[in-house]
């Protein structure tokens, strides 16, 4: 696929606040695994080719198995998943304009994070959605 900008090469400054802010969520309280399944999840929902690539083995390798990762986008049905409350959450902030977040979603969020839990997580979701779309939208255009 063609290049559209050297995102990159272009923007350091851009790049270091992106990953000042990586640097504040990689410290949250959050365990590892839920940060790989919030990144994979998003990825998803983004369609986002590189960087499903590189959660996924990343957290195959951080021990994560293949039956959550291939049922992760049916999580809600999936016995898998201890995490529902968190990945209902990413789903409704990414979705936003569809979802509003609804009550139903705040309420399995709140049912297990604190509110400074919640803001962790929810500025992870922000940032990965960040990546997400700035990688569809410039030089990362598939899996290398």
């Amino acid at each position: 696929m063609q290049t559209r900008i050297e995102f990159f090469d272009l923007s350091s400054d851009r790049i270091k606040a992106l990953l000042g802010v990586a640097k504040v969520v990689d410290k949250s309280p959050l365990e590892p695994a839920l940060k790989y399944l919030v990144k994979i999840r998003l990825s998803q929902i983004n369609a986002c080719a590189f960087c499903l690539d590189m959660h996924v083995e990343a957290a195959k390798k951080a021990g994560e198995t293949d039956k959550r990762l291939a049922t992760l986008t049916a999580f809600r049905e999936s016995p898998f998943f201890s995490e529902r409350g968190a990945l209902e959450w990413t789903e409704a902030v990414t979705l936003i304009a569809q979802t509003h977040v609804p009550d139903a979603a705040w309420d399995a969020a709140r049912a297990v994070f604190t509110d400074d839990e919640l803001l962790d997580l929810t500025l992870a979701i922000t940032l990965i959605n960040n990546w997400n779309r700035f990688a569809v939208m410039t030089v990362i255009r598939g899996v290398k």
